[in-house]
């Protein structure tokens, strides 16, 4: 059967954290914008009129288009911008939620609400009104990640959406073990290596080796050995091995030397991939204490790197804390 339309089938996807801004304007004359400015418009405060119909619109963007999902939105934010030197008001609309589909349309919705509103109690005393400028200007969350308009964004919105990072892993010391067989043997370009070294400096930490092994249980226990020795590292981060193949091995060859198992490192990395895809239950991660070191087991895909550590950048200083005091106990 054909079909023309259809709504997107988004039940097969995981809820992530989704934002959205967008903007426009309304060019409404020097008499309008002066009355607008003094808020003294014969309708009233259309400024703030105009941030609550924002608002509505953003909630209702589903009845308004047709293959819209509904969503229940987190927040709705709008602000109003007055140009004194176009003599227009520049509106934007910022949308979040914890979704399974993006708030793009909500964001544009809001605003056109706004402008709209603006234009609706404007009208009476400047006919000729123009809406202009309608667009996204930057989104993030699911697979798709951070999205920025290539077009140019304010500085407050790309400050919103890439915050700088925060320096949870400062006087962390890092060692990375990457296993797999065919990089080790230059078959293969290592790329889960730069993921994790880029990212956990960005967070602050210190990265004193980095090393690329083949999946061989006596090569990471001897590794691993020599990082104790030396003292070089705090954190050790694995990548690779994790999974259910033949020769994936690390979570064993950890549990043979640990002290102690942490059992919730790995149900949070799991937990935690799965928002991005199903695939991360088959992940076998794992974490544990080998003296006054921590080890993080994470899987060799450089996306599913980028996640772990994301997910536990937080609780890293915390369990590194505890095992300095289990030793002093």
């Amino acid at each position: 059967m054909n079909q023309g339309f259809h709504m997107i089938d988004v039940g097969g996807k995981s809820p992530t954290h989704r934002t959205a801004i967008a903007e426009g304007r309304i060019v409404v004359g020097e008499h309008a914008f002066s009355l607008i400015r003094q808020r003294a418009l014969p309708k009233g405060d259309v400024l703030m009129l105009a941030e609550i119909a924002g608002i509505q619109g953003a909630k209702t963007a589903s009845q308004l288009m047709p293959l819209c999902h509904p969503m229940g939105l987190d927040q709705v934010q709008i602000t109003t911008v007055l140009e004194e030197d176009d003599c227009a008001v520049r509106v934007f609309c910022t949308a979040s939620t914890h979704a399974k589909t993006g708030v793009e349309m909500e964001a544009l919705a809001g605003a056109n609400a706004a402008l709209l509103t603006i234009w609706d109690l404007t009208k009476m005393v400047e006919p000729d009104l123009l809406i202009e400028g309608v667009r996204l200007l930057a989104k993030s969350g699911g697979k798709s990640g951070l999205w920025l308009n290539p077009a140019g964004i304010p500085d407050w919105v790309r400050e919103k959406m890439c915050p700088p990072a925060s320096q949870t892993l400062k006087d962390v010391t890092v060692a990375i073990i990457t296993l797999s067989d065919r990089a080790a043997a230059g078959i293969y370009e290592d790329k889960a290596t730069p993921v994790a070294r880029a990212l956990l400096e960005r967070f602050g930490a210190t990265v004193t080796a980095t090393h690329v092994i083949p999946d061989e249980p006596d090569e990471l226990t001897k590794q691993i050995h020599l990082i104790r020795e030396n003292g070089s590292a705090r954190l050790i981060i694995t990548t690779g091995g994790t999974g259910i193949a033949p020769r994936d091995n690390t979570p064993e060859t950890i549990s043979a030397l640990a002290d102690r198992i942490i059992p919730g490192i790995g149900e949070q990395l799991r937990l935690y991939g799965s928002q991005f895809t199903p695939f991360s239950w088959s992940s076998r991660s794992i974490g544990a204490t080998f003296g006054n070191i921590l080890i993080i087991t994470l899987p060799g895909n450089p996306k599913a790197v980028r996640e772990g550590i994301e997910c536990l950048h937080q609780q890293i200083p915390h369990l590194i804390n505890t095992i300095d005091n289990l030793k002093h106990d």
